[in-house]
């Protein structure tokens, strides 16, 4: 066997394990030994090489950036139990109650507050599904519609800061993590307006899908309403800057800022009254689950990129992607394609581990900058909460909306959201400076221009002194 065969036949044994369903950390972890020892013994490499496997994972274990994501994880699983998506939801539907369409902007607006502060699709679908969906039910919203701005906008956390996905992508292409939450700045707003126009479209075309809500269930107004919707929106803009504010400034890491995040949420739940132990527990317990999750994955996925890359996997993927016509907008396209069909049966984790790292290389070697190519892939994995009849969106709001909703109209319903997504990649595509115009452009200093003089010993003292920087 020639060792050119060797990249084809790991990513088709890996297809294989996951078609049967073979839990996907221990799929690639099988996969890479497999081929790894074959290879020894076939000379394509020596059992020496296999010896950086431990210090990779060991290099996982230590990675103070991947410390971040149990930290972000926590803080949002206390805000989820804490009742704040409850504050947010009622005072903003009471605010907006009154023009058509009124529910739909507030969970819109809820959602994307949610997702500056949790971090979490579940805990954004849940928490929205369960408190706007049956007010949404009683006054008449169009199913299709509400279920779907309901699912959508919980999508949003994926994309807008304090984003897990960011953190992880930053890790594999090797970018500040810092660079990709003010990257994302600019299409998480475009997306909001995206979503609002859409329902502010419906509310022209077809009011009596979005009617307001009438005037007897409109209960406050004027001042009390005013204070009711501050008193959930000020202590979660003081959150968001808490955590977002003091990475943008370079106060604090994206680890440190995610402890004061934690920290920050179990104090607002403490402020509500909300507080127990039991939240704490339950909080720490989702937590656990889903950092373990995250670290079997990365230690499985190093296992396989390691023999990939020694058989020469990544040579074999760059003359494949870097040869296809159009250069990089070929190179864009296709990857996007891609990706969009791997996200029905793989999860953004498993993606950003196995085809993030073999696809950044090639990126770069076409010029492509990696920060906004982050950014567009994660927009692009929102998809996969979105798409029928895996997303687990879509999963989250059947398993809470009442049983006279029917599934078709939840799975129908995401059809119009998911098209605004892949808008959005389309606008991103042909608008880079949507990313690149909020990432701060560093020192103002051209490092061709530094010269450096070091002192030779022995120097006369009517020597003039060197020049360290010019």
């Amino acid at each position: 066997m020639s060792l050119e065969w060797m990249p084809p036949l790991m990513f088709g044994g890996l297809i294989v394990f996951l078609v049967i369903g073979f839990p996907v950390a221990f799929s690639l972890a099988a996969v890479g030994l497999f081929f790894g020892f074959l290879s020894i013994e076939l000379g394509f490499f020596t059992a020496d090489y296999l010896g950086n496997l431990p210090l990779r994972v060991f290099g996982i274990l230590s990675n103070d950036l991947l410390l971040s994501i149990p930290f972000f994880t926590l803080m949002g699983a206390v805000l989820e139990r804490c009742g704040l998506a409850e504050d947010l939801l009622e005072g903003t539907g009471q605010l907006f109650g009154k023009v058509p369409g009124g529910l739909a902007y507030a969970v819109i607006i809820v959602g994307a507050v949610l997702g500056a502060i949790t971090g979490t699709v579940a805990a954004s679908v849940i928490a929205m599904g369960m408190i706007s969906l049956p007010i949404m039910m009683r006054y008449g919203y169009d199913m299709r519609i509400a279920t779907g701005v309901i699912a959508a906008s919980g999508t949003i956390t994926q994309l807008i800061p304090p984003s897990l996905v960011l953190i992880i992508l930053g890790d594999q292409l090797g970018r500040s993590v810092g660079d990709m939450y003010a990257g994302a700045i600019g299409p998480s707003i475009l997306q909001i307006l995206l979503f609002v126009g859409f329902i502010a479209v419906v509310s022209i075309v077809a009011p009596h899908k979005v009617p307001p809500l009438p005037e007897e269930a409109r209960t406050q107004r004027g001042w009390p309403l005013i204070w009711r919707v501050a008193k959930g929106m000020v202590p979660s803009l003081v959150l968001i800057f808490l955590v977002l504010g003091t990475i943008g400034l370079g106060l604090a890491t994206p680890t440190e800022a995610g402890a004061m995040g934690a920290v920050g949420a179990i104090a607002l739940a403490m402020a509500n009254g909300r507080y127990s132990w039991r939240l704490l527990r339950e909080a720490m317990a989702n937590t656990m689950r889903i950092t373990a999750m995250v670290i079997f994955i990365l230690v499985g996925a190093t296992v396989f990129s390691l023999v990939f890359q020694g058989v020469d996997g990544g040579l074999w993927l760059e003359h494949l992607l870097s040869h296809l016509p159009g250069g990089q907008l070929g190179f864009l396209l296709f990857v996007n394609i891609f990706v969009f069909f791997l996200a029905f049966f793989l999860d953004f984790f498993e993606i950003a581990f196995i085809i993030v790292p073999l696809l950044a290389p090639v990126a770069a070697k076409l010029g492509i900058d990696l920060v906004w190519f982050g950014v567009l892939l994660c927009i692009n994995l929102q998809t996969s909460f979105m798409h029928p009849p895996f997303g687990f969106a879509l999963f989250y709001l059947r398993g809470i909306a009442p049983k006279s909703v029917k599934t078709a109209d939840i799975y129908w319903g995401a059809i119009p959201w998911l098209l605004l997504q892949i808008a959005l990649v389309a606008v991103v595509i042909l608008w880079p400076e949507s990313v690149t115009y909020w990432i701060d452009a560093g020192s103002n200093v051209d490092p061709a221009s530094v010269t450096i003089d070091v002192p030779t010993p022995g120097m006369g003292e009517d020597e003039p002194p060197p020049v360290i920087f010019k």
